[in-house]
Parts: structure tokens; C-alpha cells; sequence
């Protein structure tokens, strides 16, 4: 597969192991992009990459150091030569009552992944995008739950919601250069951390009852391939001249007052 709107460019992922993030690295390789993904454990993604007609390098980088993360994404731009998508993924998601034992330890967690190794990696992107002349395209992941909080989620909608004010800021600052900078902000989406999140013992048919409150369609949650198509729109020259711009993957999640019995995250 050699065609695609992003035929040509080179998109870099975090968190790319599983969920959104693999989902997210595998729908830009369809469009053609050449991979740079990175995770905490070198990404898995040479046959789906491949069979699309495309090259990988992944690197196990931890987003909430700066060095490790930086070398990382230099030693992909050394082997394809440019960077023009940024997808800051990488995320995590725990559920915590703000009094209880835990709540410390998941709020520090919650600040270095979600909120600083955003910040990390578009320090690290950046320079290379601006370099480069041609523009681009970075994709910060966002929740609903920067708008609207479950009970146990403060770490985590504290973090997102500050992912939306550094989004808006950047994208202002490097509208200058032609970098476009978004947010998606998906609801609930089925994926192993959804899983981990889920109160034990339930069953899928279960947990579909448990999160269908959530939204305002009839669904209980998105696949990270809904959330993918997001991010390839707004990767590719379809989105030429949306910046600043959050983008809610949400099945009408924010028109609802509904929620999940108790945490919910997404």
C-alpha cells in the first residue's frame, strides 16, 4: 500500500504498544505514513506496519524522561529523514477517592505521564517539525473527562483537562510555522486499560449495561479505531487549516449527564 493521505510523511506515536495508541499507529500506516512509535516496552507492530507497505522503527522510551524520550525520536528521524505527525499519546488511568492511601501515588503518576509526558514529547517533536519547513500535524490524547469528571478520577481529570490548556497554548504559539496542534477526546473506548479499570467479575455483556449511561448514543463505549480516524483526519491535509481545535470521539457522552456507576475513566 503506497497511497494514502499521508503517503510521504512520518508519523511519530507514544504509548503505541496497545489500545488507542497501536490502534492510532497502525491507521496512519495505512495511510500511508512511515512509523516512529515508542512505549515503556519496544512497540510490536512490525507486521501490521509492514503489511501495509510501510517502516517501522520503535524504541522503548518512557515519556516522563526527557532524554530517553529525545533519543528516541532522533534515532527514527535519522532513519527516515523527517517528522511531520506528532500523536502524544501516552497516557495512563486509575481510579482513586482523593482521601484514600492511594490517591497520592496515582495523582504523581497521573502528572509525569498524562499531563508532563505530553510535554515531553512535544519538546521533543517540535524542533524537528519546525526544522523540517513543511509544517505538521500533532495530536494530543484528550478524555471527555476533561469536561466532565466521575467520581475517583481527579488525578486523571485534573491531567486531561490541563492537556487541553497546553494544547491551546502550543497551538498558538507555533501557528507561526504551519504546525497544527489538536486534541481528541474520546469516551469510554474499549481497550485493555478499560478493562483494568472495570469493576471485577463482569462479564462483556455486563460492562456493556455498566458504561452504556455513559453516552448519548445507545453504545457503551468506541473502539480505538473510531478514535484513529480522528487522528488521521486531523494528521492529513483534510485538516489543513484546524488548529487549536478539540475534537470530541465521544458518541454524545457530553450531551448526557449519565455516567458509569462509579469511575469509568476513559
Amino acid at each position: 500500500m503506497t497511497g494514502g493521505r499521508l503517503a510521504g510523511r512520518v508519523a511519530l506515536v507514544t504509548g503505541a504498544a496497545r489500545g488507542q495508541g497501536k490502534a492510532h499507529a497502525v491507521r496512519l500506516a495505512q495511510e500511508g505514513a512511515d512509523i516512529i512509535a515508542t512505549d515503556l516496552d519496544v512497540p510490536d507492530l512490525s507486521a501490521e506496519v509492514e503489511s501495509c507497505g510501510r517502516r517501522l522503527v520503535a524504541r522503548a522510551a518512557d515519556v516522563r524522561e526527557a532524554e530517553g524520550l529525545r533519543a528516541a525520536v532522533a534515532d527514527g528521524v535519522a532513519e527516515f529523514g523527517r517528522l511531520d505527525v506528532v500523536v502524544a499519546n501516552a497516557g495512563v488511568a486509575q481510579v482513586a477517592p482523593s482521601l484514600s492511601p492511594e490517591a497520592e501515588d496515582v495523582w504523581r503518576l497521573a502528572l509525569e505521564v498524562n499531563l508532563t509526558g505530553v510535554w515531553n514529547t512535544c519538546r521533543a517533536t517540535l524542533p524537528y517539525l519546525i526544522e523540517g519547513g513543511r509544517g505538521g500535524s500533532m495530536i494530543i490524547t484528550g478524555s471527555t473527562q476533561a469536561y466532565k469528571s466521575t467520581p475517583g478520577t481527579a488525578a486523571y481529570s485534573a491531567t486531561k483537562t490541563g492537556v487541553l490548556g497546553l494544547m491551546r497554548a502550543l497551538a498558538i504559539e507555533y501557528a507561526e510555522h504551519m504546525i497544527r496542534i489538536n486534541s481528541v477526546h474520546p469516551t469510554t473506548v474499549w481497550t485493555p486499560m478499560l478493562a483494568e479499570l472495570s469493576p471485577d467479575g463482569m462479564s462483556e455483556e455486563e460492562l456493556r449495561e455498566f458504561y452504556r449511561p455513559v453516552n448519548g448514543l445507545p453504545v457503551p463505549w468506541v473502539e480505538p479505531e473510531d478514535v484513529s480516524a480522528a487522528v488521521a483526519f486531523l494528521a492529513s491535509d483534510d485538516a489543513r487549516y484546524i488548529t487549536g481545535t478539540a475534537l470530541p470521539v465521544d458518541a454524545g457522552a457530553l450531551l448526557v449527564g449519565g455516567r458509569a456507576k462509579r469511575g469509568g475513566a476513559s
